[in-house]
Protein backbone atom coordinates (compact mmCIF):
# COMPACT_ATOMS: atom_id res chain seq x y z
CA UNK A 1 0.00 0.00 0.00
CA UNK A 2 1.37 3.34 -1.03
CA UNK A 3 -0.47 6.57 -0.45
CA UNK A 4 0.28 10.20 -0.68
CA UNK A 5 -1.67 12.60 1.47
CA UNK A 6 -1.77 16.13 0.17
CA UNK A 7 -2.91 18.84 2.56
CA UNK A 8 -5.38 21.15 0.91
CA UNK A 9 -6.39 24.28 2.79
CA UNK A 10 -6.56 24.19 6.57
CA UNK A 11 -8.18 20.87 7.40
CA UNK A 12 -8.77 19.08 4.11
CA UNK A 13 -6.65 16.21 2.85
CA UNK A 14 -6.53 14.53 -0.52
CA UNK A 15 -5.61 10.86 -0.42
CA UNK A 16 -3.75 9.70 -3.53
CA UNK A 17 -4.07 5.93 -3.99
CA UNK A 18 -1.19 3.89 -5.41
CA UNK A 19 -2.04 0.17 -5.37
CA UNK A 20 0.66 -2.46 -5.34
CA UNK A 21 0.54 -4.81 -8.32
CA UNK A 22 -0.74 -7.71 -6.14
CA UNK A 23 -3.47 -5.47 -4.68
CA UNK A 24 -4.53 -4.42 -8.18
CA UNK A 25 -4.75 -8.07 -9.27
CA UNK A 26 -6.62 -8.98 -6.08
CA UNK A 27 -9.20 -6.26 -6.79
CA UNK A 28 -9.61 -7.33 -10.41
CA UNK A 29 -10.14 -10.93 -9.29
CA UNK A 30 -12.55 -9.71 -6.62
CA UNK A 31 -14.61 -7.95 -9.29
CA UNK A 32 -14.51 -10.95 -11.65
CA UNK A 33 -15.93 -13.23 -8.95
CA UNK A 34 -18.71 -10.75 -8.18
CA UNK A 35 -19.79 -12.67 -5.08
CA UNK A 36 -19.51 -9.75 -2.66
CA UNK A 37 -22.04 -7.06 -1.80
CA UNK A 38 -22.67 -4.34 -4.36
CA UNK A 39 -21.15 -1.81 -1.96
CA UNK A 40 -17.92 -3.78 -1.65
CA UNK A 41 -17.67 -4.16 -5.41
CA UNK A 42 -18.19 -0.41 -5.81
CA UNK A 43 -15.42 0.24 -3.28
CA UNK A 44 -13.09 -1.99 -5.32
CA UNK A 45 -13.97 -0.05 -8.48
CA UNK A 46 -13.32 3.26 -6.69
CA UNK A 47 -9.85 2.09 -5.64
CA UNK A 48 -8.98 0.84 -9.13
CA UNK A 49 -10.08 4.08 -10.76
CA UNK A 50 -8.28 6.15 -8.12
CA UNK A 51 -5.13 4.08 -8.74
CA UNK A 52 -5.43 4.88 -12.46
CA UNK A 53 -5.25 8.56 -11.54
CA UNK A 54 -8.90 9.38 -12.15
CA UNK A 55 -10.16 12.40 -10.22
CA UNK A 56 -13.13 12.26 -7.85
CA UNK A 57 -15.51 13.94 -10.30
CA UNK A 58 -14.82 11.33 -12.98
CA UNK A 59 -15.22 8.46 -10.49
CA UNK A 60 -18.41 10.05 -9.18
CA UNK A 61 -19.86 10.23 -12.69
CA UNK A 62 -18.67 6.76 -13.77
CA UNK A 63 -19.88 4.88 -10.68
CA UNK A 64 -22.81 7.10 -9.66
CA UNK A 65 -21.56 7.47 -6.09
CA UNK A 66 -21.20 10.54 -3.93
CA UNK A 67 -17.95 12.43 -3.64
CA UNK A 68 -17.94 11.80 0.13
CA UNK A 69 -18.01 8.04 -0.53
CA UNK A 70 -14.99 8.32 -2.82
CA UNK A 71 -13.08 10.43 -0.29
CA UNK A 72 -13.98 8.03 2.53
CA UNK A 73 -12.81 4.94 0.56
CA UNK A 74 -9.55 6.63 -0.44
CA UNK A 75 -8.94 7.58 3.21
CA UNK A 76 -9.83 4.12 4.53
CA UNK A 77 -7.39 2.51 2.11
CA UNK A 78 -4.58 4.94 2.92
CA UNK A 79 -5.08 4.74 6.66
CA UNK A 80 -5.77 1.03 7.19
CA UNK A 81 -5.23 -0.90 3.97
CA UNK A 82 -7.17 -2.78 1.32
CA UNK A 83 -9.24 -5.10 3.53
CA UNK A 84 -10.48 -2.21 5.65
CA UNK A 85 -11.39 -0.17 2.58
CA UNK A 86 -13.54 -2.98 1.18
CA UNK A 87 -15.30 -4.02 4.39
CA UNK A 88 -18.60 -2.75 5.73
CA UNK A 89 -18.37 -0.83 8.94
CA UNK A 90 -20.43 -2.41 11.69
CA UNK A 91 -23.83 -0.80 11.93
CA UNK A 92 -25.69 -0.65 15.18
CA UNK A 93 -29.14 -1.08 13.72
CA UNK A 94 -32.25 -0.41 15.71
CA UNK A 95 -33.62 -3.26 17.80
CA UNK A 96 -36.82 -4.78 16.45
CA UNK A 97 -39.89 -2.94 17.69
CA UNK A 98 -42.03 -6.06 17.66
CA UNK A 99 -40.74 -8.91 19.77
CA UNK A 100 -42.09 -12.38 20.53
CA UNK A 101 -44.15 -11.05 23.46
CA UNK A 102 -46.06 -8.74 21.12
CA UNK A 103 -46.47 -11.50 18.53
CA UNK A 104 -47.87 -13.79 21.24
CA UNK A 105 -50.40 -11.18 22.38
CA UNK A 106 -51.41 -10.53 18.79
CA UNK A 107 -51.93 -14.26 18.18
CA UNK A 108 -54.01 -14.61 21.35
CA UNK A 109 -56.18 -11.69 20.30
CA UNK A 110 -56.63 -12.88 16.72
CA UNK A 111 -57.67 -16.34 17.95
CA UNK A 112 -60.01 -15.05 20.66
CA UNK A 113 -63.68 -14.11 20.44
CA UNK A 114 -64.15 -10.73 18.73
CA UNK A 115 -65.48 -7.79 20.75
CA UNK A 116 -69.23 -7.50 21.40
CA UNK A 117 -71.14 -6.41 18.34
CA UNK A 118 -68.48 -7.72 15.94
CA UNK A 119 -68.52 -10.98 14.03
CA UNK A 120 -64.72 -11.06 13.61
CA UNK A 121 -61.52 -9.19 14.43
CA UNK A 122 -60.16 -6.66 11.96
CA UNK A 123 -56.53 -5.52 11.76
CA UNK A 124 -57.58 -2.07 13.00
CA UNK A 125 -59.44 -3.54 15.96
CA UNK A 126 -56.43 -5.67 16.89
CA UNK A 127 -54.07 -2.69 16.59
CA UNK A 128 -56.34 -0.57 18.81
CA UNK A 129 -56.73 -3.39 21.36
CA UNK A 130 -52.95 -3.95 21.60
CA UNK A 131 -52.54 -0.26 22.43
CA UNK A 132 -55.47 -0.34 24.86
CA UNK A 133 -53.97 -3.36 26.66
CA UNK A 134 -50.64 -1.48 26.77
CA UNK A 135 -48.85 -4.28 24.94
CA UNK A 136 -47.38 -1.61 22.66
CA UNK A 137 -47.28 2.16 22.79
CA UNK A 138 -48.46 2.35 19.18
CA UNK A 139 -48.81 0.03 16.20
CA UNK A 140 -50.26 0.56 12.76
CA UNK A 141 -52.90 -1.66 11.26
CA UNK A 142 -50.43 -2.40 8.43
CA UNK A 143 -47.91 -3.74 10.95
CA UNK A 144 -50.62 -5.99 12.35
CA UNK A 145 -51.44 -7.12 8.81
CA UNK A 146 -47.78 -7.98 8.10
CA UNK A 147 -47.45 -9.88 11.37
CA UNK A 148 -50.61 -11.89 10.71
CA UNK A 149 -49.31 -12.75 7.25
CA UNK A 150 -45.89 -13.69 8.63
CA UNK A 151 -47.52 -15.95 11.21
CA UNK A 152 -49.93 -17.33 8.58
CA UNK A 153 -53.01 -16.28 10.54
CA UNK A 154 -56.29 -15.34 8.86
CA UNK A 155 -58.97 -13.24 10.48
CA UNK A 156 -61.80 -14.68 8.36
Amino acid sequence: MTCHILKIMARKKLYIVHLKEEEREELKQYLRKGKSSARSLTRARILLLADEGQDDEMIEEALKVSKSTIIRIRARYCERGLDYALQEKARSGAPPKIDSRIETQLTLLACSEPPDGRSKWTVRLIADKLVEMEVVESISHMSVQRLLKKMKLNLG
